[in-house]
Parts: C-alpha cells; sequence; structure tokens
C-alpha cells in the first residue's frame, strides 16, 4: 500500500510496512501533474430559430403522444411547480391586427406556471365573421402572426367559438388561459363558464387602450389621410374603392401639401441663410469697430502719433504771420485814404476854365475895398 505525499510541487511512493530500497532511492523523483478541471461552458437559452408548429404538424403529434393526460395536475400543483410534466395551457382568440395587447396576453399564459407548454387557438374568418364581424387580415395572415411570437409553442387552426370536452381532451388540455370578465356573444352566457366550473379556468390581464377595434377606429377616424397615403405609394383608387372624383381631389390635396412642404423648406433654407448673413454682418461689423478703435481711440494709433509728433503739427496747422512794408508809416497805415470826388480835373490842362463858381452870391457878403 503506498499513499502520495505532497511536498513543493513534488510527489514520493512512500511503503507504508518497509522502508525504501537503495535502488528506489536512487530513483529520480517525478514532479506532480496538476489535475486541471475542464471548463464547462454556461447553459445557453434555447434560441427560437423557426415558428411554432400547427397542431397537425409532426412535432405538435409528437409532443401531444409523449402526454401521459393520465396524470391530471390541479392548479395548486401547478403553482407549486410540482406537476409531473409539463402543463398544456390553451388560449384562443381571433387575433386580427395582432398587436402588443395580444403578444402580453400570451405572455402572461406562458408565465403562469414555471413549465408551460402554450397551445393558441385561432378562429377562422367564416367563425369570426358569424359571431363577431368582418376582419381585416384572413385567417391565414392571422395564423401565420399568431405562430411566429415567442411565446406560443403550438397553433391550433380553426379553433372552435365555445370549448366542449372532446376538444380538450383531443388536445390533453390542462387549463385555459382567458381574461375573467365574461366572454358573451349575442347571449347571456359565458362561453368559459364550464371550464370555470371546473377549475381549469386562469385568468389574465386585458392591456386597456389596446384593441383591435382602437386601431381600426384610429384608421376610420384619419380615412382620408390613409386613403393619400396610398395613392401617393402608388396604390390605384380601384384597390382603394375610391371614386374617380375623391381620387383627383385626394391627388390634389397630396400636391397642394407637397407645395406646402416645399415652401416650408424653401423658407426655413432662406431663414438658414439670413441667420448666417447676420452672423457675419456681425463680425465683420465687430472687426470694423476694433479697426476704428485701434486707429482712433483714445490709445489708439493716430492719437499715439499726434502725442509724439505735436508740436510739428501744431507749427504746421498755425503758420506765423507775413512782414508790413518799411516804407508805410503806422499813421498812413492808420489813417484812412483821402476823399476825391468823381471827376477830378485839377491835373488836366483848361482846368481854370471850366471851373466856374455856381455858389449862390446871395449867401455870401460883398468884399470891401
Amino acid at each position: 500500500m503506498y499513499c502520495n505525499e505532497v511536498s513543493g510541487g513534488t510527489h514520493e511512493s512512500v511503503s507504508v510496512g518497509r522502508k525504501r530500497s537503495h535502488a528506489e532511492s536512487l530513483l529520480p523523483i517525478k514532479p506532480m501533474k496538476e489535475h486541471v478541471l475542464p471548463i464547462t461552458p454556461p447553459l445557453k437559452k434555447p434560441t427560437i430559430c423557426k415558428p411554432a408548429p400547427f397542431d397537425y404538424d409532426e412535432e405538435a403529434i409528437r409532443e401531444r403522444e409523449a402526454c401521459n393526460y393520465s396524470q391530471k395536475i390541479t392548479l395548486e400543483m401547478a403553482r407549486a411547480g410540482k406537476a409531473p410534466r409539463a402543463v398544456r395551457v390553451y388560449a384562443d382568440g381571433i387575433y386580427d391586427l395582432f398587436h402588443q395587447g395580444h403578444a402580453r396576453q400570451l405572455m402572461q399564459a406562458k408565465n403562469l406556471f414555471p413549465n408551460v407548454y402554450l397551445i393558441v387557438g385561432v378562429n377562422s374568418d367564416a367563425m369570426t365573421h358569424e359571431r363577431k364581424g368582418r376582419t381585416v387580415m384572413t385567417e391565414d395572415e392571422r395564423y401565420e402572426a399568431v405562430r411566429h411570437c415567442r411565446y406560443v409553442d403550438e397553433v391550433i387552426t380553426a379553433c372552435p367559438w365555445t370549448l366542449d370536452d372532446e376538444f380538450l381532451e383531443k388536445h390533453k388540455i390542462d387549463f385555459v388561459a382567458h381574461d375573467d370578465i365574461p366572454y358573451t356573444t349575442g347571449s347571456a352566457t359565458d362561453v368559459y363558464a364550464h371550464i370555470k366550473a371546473r377549475g381549469m379556468f386562469v385568468s389574465t390581464e386585458r392591456t386597456e387602450g389596446v384593441s383591435t377595434s382602437d386601431v381600426v377606429s384610429r384608421i376610420v377616424k384619419d380615412y382620408d389621410v390613409y386613403v393619400r397615403r396610398n395613392l401617393a405609394r402608388g396604390y390605384s383608387a380601384k384597390e382603394l374603392n375610391v371614386s374617380y372624383i375623391n381620387e383627383k381631389k385626394y391627388r390634389l390635396q397630396n400636391k397642394i401639401d407637397d407645395l406646402k412642404k416645399k415652401g416650408k423648406e424653401m423658407f426655413e433654407d432662406i431663414e438658414g441663410k439670413r441667420t448666417d448673413l447676420i452672423m457675419k454682418w456681425e463680425e465683420k461689423s465687430r472687426e470694423f469697430i476694433d479697426a476704428f478703435l485701434m486707429l482712433f481711440g483714445r490709445d489708439g494709433r493716430l492719437t499715439q502719433y499726434l502725442t509724439e509728433k505735436k508740436d510739428s503739427v501744431m507749427m504746421a496747422l498755425s503758420p506765423p504771420s507775413s512782414p508790413k512794408a518799411g516804407s508805410q508809416s503806422s499813421e498812413d497805415c492808420s489813417s484812412p485814404p483821402a476823399k476825391t470826388s468823381r471827376f477830378d480835373f485839377s491835373g488836366r490842362a483848361g482846368a481854370s476854365l471850366v471851373d466856374d463858381d455856381y455858389s449862390d452870391d446871395d449867401d455870401e457878403e460883398p468884399e470891401s475895398h
């Protein structure tokens, strides 16, 4: 019997009943190999890469046959997670214009219990038109919409309006999921009354404010908008069941809207250019003001130049007065010139001959002899 001793990363084989021989002591000691555990990759959730099968597909049949329906599952067992097999939950509806309210209902049904196999029944066109009215989507479109929901495991086409025991037994249904509001169509009897009486009913919550009728109401309310939208996208008036006059009216409205849109874009472009122009003008005006202040301001270049050249500039701006003539005396300059008659003949020949005395003799006194 040998045991392994670990010392400094090596191991030795030691005899329990005897000492090691000299030959054994000369053998080299082999290093111990470290035991590395394999790394287990984390579990990945299965990727949903295909739609749910129909009830007549081989995959759905195989799942149904593998279910031991003789093992009855009570509501308490299912909620406690003690069911011996997958809990088969059934939900049904019309699912016209499949929306988030439908998806939320199916999500709740899928998460009622820990291990749920969700079966969804979709009513046919004939049944729906008779019981509730015309649908927007055809039955094939509604089947495809439901089977591509991630919470659905199986789809039953053309499901009955009222569930009977034969249908429940055939598809091995454990519980039926629906909102708890009594569902009556043309009668006072709830179609799920007998399911509730058997304890097979599990309620889900409705999504308020979201329904197929609400979606249809929005379309009807804005009928003109959607008709114009589809005409602009290439649909013909015949496809939209629109008369010739209405078609021309809607197309004219589309053209007017296009002109309004282009005009708005043009004005926005002009507004943007105007804003850019104002910004550029403000930048240029600031540059001009800075240049003006740099030249003519208190500490500007011109002021500095004038301060440095003040004397020279003052001499240039105020020159000395010119000198006076020497021959002219101050008195002559100060006294005004003598008056002269208009016609002066004193300096001309014969001036005495024409010099007559026109003074009044009566005014003068006679000269004494």
